[in-house]
């Protein structure tokens, strides 16, 4: 009996042993994860919070009820980086358009400036890095669409002069020399203005973004760009046939020369069953923003608020499927798979698209660091996709940049 007895606690001593183990092991990876990165340079190279400026009334410095970004959630979510996205609708073109987005450009100044002990605008990898050092998140602008520097090659410097570092060269429509994406093809990729323009982005030191382009401007503009290409927030189309992602063969391209490939959140462009049902309920995403652009007019925050409480309201009536943030590690681990870790980042599109459950804010991002060092990530390429790679796309822009200005 005694035998017995001795038999049954040893079993049982295992098995509550085994159970101890295995969770403390899971807070160690848990513990790592979070060790990993808030130690990281985090960096989101696209957020629509811009048009939240555009209120009067948003303010960047407290913890909002709604929307996706904020200084508290930056904080709590280890972003070091945001680059804010300067955005008027496509169809406004010329002057109005350039107007538009210089007023977006100083409000981006104003509410850095409102909050020097938080956050502080930057150009270059560097300043990224000096920001970081001091306990600063790095604030970075990115126009998103060629149209608003109004055909006008002047208006492009005064963008750089102004600290714009990157540009998307289209947007839901066509420029008047690029195709976008979500458009009928009317120039077969870049005219010779827009290979220009790309030339002078290479000379500015602005990042050229083909994000929203159409695979034909995509292949002009790798051919033509001095500096590697940097797809800000776009997806893996294997994953999810979204005309709005990029094919392997694409994202193999980006990768050959250099280029990053930032993963987008938005539910639609990361989960195929959810673009398929969206779509067949509320068309795709250009006749979404119209539809509420009726009932918005030109408030592109209301809009965007209106898209995603009808997406949201969908799913709770069973007519959208769940989507979970996971999807988003699914699209970087294919891409990383495809082309290695030294050519994937992040580009959430917070403030601008639906997140997926689990992913509601910028608080949520230390979820893909746990989720990626599960998966088998090194450190050193955990850190090279949350920022790293980014950083070091930026240093080869501003080397080019340096190298076609010639002597100063």
């Amino acid at each position: 009996m005694r035998h017995a007895r001795a038999i049954v606690c040893a079993i049982l001593f295992f098995y509550v042993f085994s159970l101890c183990a295995r969770h403390t092991n899971a807070d160690d990876v848990a513990d790592r994860a979070r060790a990993i990165h808030f130690s990281s340079i985090v960096i989101d190279t696209h957020d629509d919070t811009t048009q939240r400026f555009l209120s009067g009334t948003f303010d960047l410095g407290k913890r909002n009820p709604d929307g996706h970004v904020d200084i508290p959630r930056m904080r709590e979510g280890g972003m070091n980086a945001i680059f804010f996205s300067i955005w008027i609708d496509g169809r406004t073109t010329g002057p109005a358009a350039v107007q538009k987005a210089l007023d977006q450009i100083d409000l981006v100044r104003e509410n850095v400036r409102k909050y020097p002990n938080d956050i502080v605008l930057a150009r270059t990898a560097e300043d990224i890095r000096r920001a970081h050092a001091q306990g600063k998140i790095a604030a970075l602008i990115g126009v998103e669409g060629g149209h608003m520097m109004g055909n006008d090659l002047h208006v492009l410097r005064i963008f750089a002069d102004l600290g714009v570092r990157y540009m998307t060269l289209t947007h839901f429509y066509n420029d008047e020399w690029a195709d976008s994406s979500t458009a009928k093809p009317e120039h077969n990729g870049l005219t010779d203005f827009g290979k220009e323009v790309v030339r002078e982005m290479n000379r500015q030191g602005i990042l050229v973004d083909i994000s929203h382009v159409s695979d034909k401007t995509f292949y002009d503009a790798l051919a033509i760009s001095k500096a590697p290409l940097i797809a800000s927030h776009s997806s893996c189309r294997a994953l999810c046939n979204h005309v709005r992602d990029m094919s392997d063969d694409m994202i193999k391209a980006l990768a050959a020369k250099g280029g990053v490939i930032q993963i987008n959140y938005e539910r639609s462009f990361i989960d195929q069953a959810y673009k398929d049902a969206s779509e067949k309920e509320s068309g795709n995403v250009v006749a979404m923003f119209d539809a509420f652009k009726k009932e918005c007019g030109d408030d592109d925050s209301c809009i965007t608020k209106k898209m995603d409480e009808q997406q949201n309201r969908l799913t709770a009536e069973g007519k959208l499927p769940h989507v979970s943030w996971e999807r988003i590690v699914d699209h970087i681990d294919h891409a990383v798979k495809l082309v290695g870790a030294d050519h994937v980042g992040l580009g959430s599109d917070f403030d601008g698209a639906t997140m997926p459950e689990g992913m509601e804010d910028a608080s949520k991002l230390p979820k893909i660091t746990e989720a990626l060092l599960r998966k088998g990530y090194s450190e050193a390429d955990i850190r090279k996709i949350l920022g790293g790679n980014t950083l070091r796309v930026m240093e080869q822009a501003e080397a080019v940049s340096r190298e076609l200005n010639g002597p100063q």
